[in-house]
């Protein structure tokens, strides 16, 4: 009887009339690809090679496309925490925006730290760093499956009183601030800028595969998670940054690049002769990971570029 109240009160939910602004934002998004494109030849900077940007876009397409659905089942999800559990009624007002603003980048800080950190949510974020190149495209380089899962990241929000729309509006202002950020045209911002902010400087760090750039730099919009757990790397002017994976996967096909991991993460989890426990460690260890010893993960290649570069 509970549930079916439930579902009456969602169906019923006037929804606040925010609008989709990732939709509005797509002709800014052309613009500013085309204008980078322009700023980056006269730089003499070679960022974009065609079939590289145009998986991006693809995956980027693939992505609004399978957001419908994905969209509709946190939103679900949502509601069904906030009429059934929530703690608190947070009014729809300008300093719960405040607040929430935080406490979004705070739940993007986390799974964005996760989905580095285990296997089970890198093999659907590893789509954007699978381009090895940097430009604005590689912005809209995002996952087709992440969508469906992730968002667990996010459930406390609606269970202490942020309606859900709210939240959804701010995750679309969280991914729309990042996509500038992508960009080898603009080197440094104002100190005061870097020191709190998100940057093009501290993404490039995040999508490198140096191993001192490893699993670095998380932030969504604010850089000051990163510092306060310590996961935090400048970029230095000492080492160039080389964008792609540790093991790139050499294709342009949205497919491969959507699922790819998948494969080898589940090839990893039911092939061979291995204990439960090691099946399941496939799933949950970081990138890397072997159960034989075999392998390194990005804190262990750090470690060893550290030891080489000491001195420097």
């Amino acid at each position: 009887m509970k549930y079916k109240n439930t579902q009456l009160t969602f169906l019923n939910k006037k929804m606040p009339d925010f609008p989709n602004i990732i939709l509005y934002a797509i002709p800014f998004f052309i613009l500013a690809m085309l204008l980078e494109f322009y700023v980056t030849i006269k730089m003499g900077i070679k960022t974009y090679e065609p079939k590289d940007a145009f998986s991006s876009i693809a995956m980027g397409l693939g992505n609004v496309f399978l957001g419908f659905g994905s969209k509709a089942l946190v939103l679900l999800v949502f509601f069904w925490v906030y009429d059934s559990f929530r703690l608190l009624e947070i009014p729809i007002v300008w300093w719960s925006f405040v607040l929430l603003f935080f406490a979004d980048d705070f739940a993007y800080y986390w799974f964005h730290r996760i989905s580095h950190e285990c296997r089970l949510f890198w093999a659907s974020h590893v789509v954007h760093h699978s381009s090895k190149h940097y430009n604005l495209s590689t912005a809209l380089r995002q996952t087709w499956s992440g969508g469906f899962y992730t968002f667990i990241f996010w459930l406390w929000l609606p269970l202490i009183g942020f309606h859900p729309a709210m939240i959804m509006l701010q995750m679309s202002i969280s991914l729309l601030y990042q996509f500038w950020i992508h960009t080898e045209a603009i080197n440094k911002m104002p100190k005061w800028f870097e020191a709190i902010f998100n940057t093009p400087s501290h993404h490039r760090v995040h999508h490198g595969s140096n191993p001192i750039y490893l699993d670095r730099n998380h932030a969504g919009i604010l850089i000051i998670w990163d510092k306060l757990f310590g996961t935090f790397q400048p970029e230095l002017e000492s080492e160039r940054v080389n964008y792609g994976l540790v093991k790139n996967i050499n294709t342009f096909n949205p497919i491969k690049i959507a699922f790819i991991e998948w494969v080898y993460m589940f090839k990893d989890v039911f092939s061979g002769n291995k204990s439960i426990k090691d099946r399941l460690q496939y799933l949950i260890k970081p990138p890397g990971w072997k159960h034989d010893g075999t392998g390194k993960i990005s804190d262990e290649l750090r470690e060893e570029w550290l030891e080489t570069n000491s001195k420097q």
